[in-house]
Parts: C-alpha cells; sequence; structure tokens
C-alpha cells in the first residue's frame, strides 16, 4: 500500500463514502445469507458495515500487519481474519453462503490472477451463493494515485466475459462511477432418475 491508500483507505471519509455510497448500491439485490467471505479488507471499512448483515463474517487479507490490526480490532466479534491470499483460499468446497471484494480487485496484478482469486470464490461459495462488490474504473487521476503500487484495474465487458467463462450466472454489472457487481454460483440441477 503506497502513502496514497493509507491516507485516504483508513480515513473516517472513506469509511462513511463506503457506507453510504457503495455498499448498499452494491449489495442491494443480493441475500447474503448467514456466512459472507470478505476478500482483500484491508484496513476494514467495509468489513464494519458488512459484520452487521451476517451472523458470521471470515475476512481474508494478504497484508500481515493489516491482517494483525483486524484481527485485535474484531476479537470477540462475529468477524474472523485470515492472513491468506485469496486466490489460494484454504476453506472448503460450497463454505459460504456470499462473498465480497470491495476495492481492491485492482490491486490484484494480472489478470489472469483475478482470475484465479474469482475461481476460488466461487469454489468456495455453496450453490446459489453470490459474490458481491466493487472496484474502481480505469483513469488517469487513479493511475496516478497508484505510483510505486499496483493498479491493474478490472474493464467491465471484459469482466462480465470472465465472470461467465469462470462459471458465474446471474451476473449483473453496473458502470457508473465505479463498477459495482453481483455473480451468482449455479444451483445443482436435478439429474432424471
Amino acid at each position: 500500500m503506497n502513502k496514497n491508500h493509507a491516507a485516504v483507505c483508513t480515513s473516517p471519509e472513506w469509511a462513511a463514502h463506503l457506507h453510504e455510497d457503495v455498499l448498499p448500491i452494491a449489495v442491494a439485490r443480493a441475500d447474503l445469507g448467514r456466512e459472507l467471505l470478505e476478500i482483500g479488507p484491508g484496513p476494514g471499512a467495509a468489513t464494519e458495515w458488512l459484520r452487521t448483515r451476517v451472523d458470521r463474517l471470515v475476512a481474508v487479507e494478504i497484508e500481515a500487519e493489516a491482517a494483525a490490526l483486524l484481527a485485535e480490532r474484531y476479537a470477540g466479534t462475529n468477524v474472523e481474519i485470515h492472513h491468506g491470499n485469496g486466490g489460494a483460499l484454504e476453506f472448503g468446497d460450497d463454505s459460504f453462503d456470499s462473498a465480497a471484494s470491495f476495492t481492491m480487485l485492482h490491486h490484484v496484478p494480472t489478470a489472469a490472477l483475478q482470475n484465479r482469486l474469482l475461481a476460488e470464490v466461487l469454489r468456495v461459495l455453496r450453490p446459489g451463493g453470490v459474490l458481491v462488490g466493487s472496484d474502481s474504473l480505469a483513469s488517469h487521476t487513479l493511475h496516478e494515485f497508484h505510483e510505486g503500487d499496483v493498479y491493474n484495474p478490472v474493464e467491465p465487458a471484459a469482466f462480465l466475459v470472465r465472470l461467465q467463462t469462470l462459471g458465474y450466472v446471474d451476473i449483473t454489472l453496473g458502470v457508473g462511477d465505479r463498477l459495482t457487481f453481483s455473480a451468482h454460483k449455479p444451483v445443482a440441477k436435478e439429474t432424471d432418475a
């Protein structure tokens, strides 16, 4: 995380922006169920909002220091923090009702690694489970903001195809000042006897 992120992403203003402008829109049509997996919580701004909407929230954070701070912050709550990589999740198949990723996909260095992460999320979702999230759209300003940091923005039309190719169904993308998305794991079809 570069100095810009440290200043912005930990600010009360950023948390308020997520809570008021991003999260309600991103999860408006989604049933999060009881157990949610959050990928890349960073300083936990989305975590705070999400945890009030589920019985159990498991957050996977790749940066050890951020994971340790979150573990301390959420000790004794309905939030479990795991230090790990979203592209290699330690959970079994069909473990979660829902998953969330807010403003972090552009920090994954390549489309192939983003796809690996999305495939892992699909694997751990229960049939009918939903992935919800948002991410920044490409811009010169954000490119400059990410100087010295990973900046690999998701292109919406290609993202739709990528999600379909990975096996997600019932995909909804919203493109405005940011990308919002929801995508579901297929429900297992009954076979004829």
